[in-house]
């Protein structure tokens, strides 16, 4: 990880070696953790089940080329990514930095899974969200998720608005949203991941206060997603109307009840067999679940409290 800087005010650079040291630990130590819950909410993610059309550890869902073992050497290639950007937010770095380092860990992401894309969309939604909970935390201001969104939408919302201006890319991603008009990863980066603060971290919330636990929330907000957001991996693969039959029978599924209804899993596994049959996949809904998970936790978690931030 590179050297994280201290802030420049005037009583830290005359205090003493052992004060600075001791910040400097305690925010590489912050780093850390934040990497971890960022892997740990990716492997939430992978290891859920019924989830449709998606790699899980039961099968490899509408996907030939890849498999969970696929999915973990991706994550165990991304693990100081997560760290490294979370230290760039902390020292607000520009959005070139952040998209320099994106472009790093996908790097090693397809050297570890031999050129398959696991996780591209993941290491730009949850890169930001780290960079944001970074710099949350150098402001001393709680790890809400409302502090969470501000940070991104202040420190790189203009960036993240330019960065959805055509021909910043070839990626399948901008291709299927010109070509469909969906608003793929970069809008709603610009917008402040709208789907993950204003559609799946309240489903995770409601599902967690009925009861039902926390596998039936990650479901709920799955179909959530799935049924709000225009994906670009359902586009590319199965066009407008793929993307209707994901639409459709997400809605259907929480009309029912969703997790609430006692027979959702069976309900959820014959979803998920649809969309294998159909070659569906929506890995965009995935990665804003994971991103979700990560919010969530760092909000929720009593070591990230604003009592136990020891930096400026």
């Amino acid at each position: 990880m590179p050297d994280l800087i201290l802030p420049a005010q005037p009583w830290l650079q005359e205090s003493g070696p052992l004060v600075r040291a001791r910040l400097l630990r305690e925010r590489k130590k912050f780093c850390a953790s934040v990497g971890r819950l960022a892997v740990r909410s990716l492997y939430a993610e992978l290891t859920l089940y019924p989830k449709p059309g998606l790699v899980s550890l039961v099968d490899n869902g509408s996907h030939d080329d890849m498999t969970a073992e696929t999915f973990l050497r991706s994550l165990f290639a991304l693990r100081h990514y997560f760290i490294r950007i979370t230290a760039a937010g902390i020292e607000a770095a520009p959005f070139s930095v952040l998209k320099q380092l994106g472009i790093e860990a996908e790097q090693r992401m397809l050297a570890a899974t031999r050129g398959i894309n696991t996780h591209r969309g993941a290491i730009f939604c949850l890169g930001l969200l780290c960079a944001a909970i970074g710099r949350c935390h150098a402001k001393l201001v709680p790890l809400s998720p409302e502090q969470i969104r501000l940070a991104l939408l202040q420190q790189w919302g203009d960036a993240l608005a330019a960065h959805t201006l055509p021909g910043n890319s070839d990626s399948h991603g901008v291709q299927v949203a010109a070509r469909y008009t969906a608003s793929g990863a970069r809008e709603e980066a610009a917008r402040g991941l709208p789907s993950v603060f204003e559609v799946a971290l309240p489903i995770l919330a409601r599902t967690l206060a009925s009861g039902r636990g926390w596998a039936c929330a990650r479901v709920d907000a799955l179909f959530g997603l799935m049924a709000h957001i225009s994906d670009t991996n359902v586009y590319y693969r199965g066009g407008s109307a793929g993307a209707r039959t994901v639409r459709h029978e997400a809605r259907r599924f929480l009309a029912s009840g969703g997790t609430a209804s006692p027979d959702w899993k069976a309900r959820a596994v014959e979803c998920h067999r649809l969309f294998v049959r159909h070659r569906l996949s929506p890995g965009g809904a995935a990665d804003l679940l994971a991103a979700s998970c990560l919010v969530h936790a760092v909000s929720h978690d009593h070591a990230f409290s604003v009592q136990n931030l020891h930096i400026l």
